[in-house]
């Protein structure tokens, strides 16, 4: 039986991830553990979060499960959502605080001057709601996925990597923005597929089917 670990630090959406999974694989054994020994005995991660990043750093650390993430995402199938694809970068200019530096390139927070939507009317901060993923490359967990559906946001920074080769998915809110990214094992969004309906539990499923 395949073992998918929800990494629970206390500040994600965790009872909506873990029931979306169990709803997509309900021959797996889906455990919400703070557990490093159980994260490292796991088949497969997935890394939500939500809140400030300083926090979840911060948190993360007080469970000592900075090593058994990096150890994770050198060698399995990985799944970073929201704050999740966040935490894997060098920094963010929220706080000024260090990401756990697995992907090269900062958080950023979106930039007050360019707030303008197509008609000129004020983007809201956070960016909150329904929008478009233009699919940067073929992926699996794109699979059955049309281009340019539409997944559920919530958040003020997002991530701008080094290496624009990672990027597996773009979406605009005043700026165009890494909505996904995508290295080897690890595959990261910035939106919530557990709350974006037969879209998200279809990337969702196919993360459970995924053999990177």
């Amino acid at each position: 039986m395949t073992t998918i670990a929800v990494i629970d630090y206390g500040m994600g959406n965790l009872r909506s991830v873990s029931k979306a999974l169990e709803h997509v694989a309900p021959a797996a054994n889906i455990i919400v553990t703070s557990d490093p020994k159980v994260v490292g005995a796991a088949d497969r991660i997935v890394f939500p979060g939500q809140g400030a990043m300083f926090d979840c750093m911060r948190e993360m650390d007080r469970f000592g499960l900075r090593a058994a993430l990096h150890e994770a995402a050198g060698r399995k199938p990985f799944l970073g959502l929201c704050i999740g694809l966040q935490m894997l970068f060098d920094r963010s200019e929220e706080g000024n605080i260090a990401g756990l530096g697995i992907l090269a390139g900062t958080v950023r927070r979106f930039p007050d001057a360019a707030m303008h939507g197509p008609d000129g009317s004020r983007l809201k901060v956070p960016h909150m709601g329904w929008n478009q993923v233009a699919q940067a490359k073929p992926h699996p967990l794109w699979q059955g996925i049309k281009d340019g559906e539409r997944f559920y946001y919530v958040h003020s920074y997002y991530a701008d990597p080094i290496d624009r080769h990672c990027v597996a998915g773009e979406t605009e809110h005043g700026v165009p923005f890494t909505a996904a990214v995508a290295r080897d094992n690890i595959f990261a969004v910035q939106f919530h597929p557990e709350k974006s309906q037969a879209h998200g539990l279809r990337l969702l499923a196919n993360f459970v089917a995924w053999n990177p």
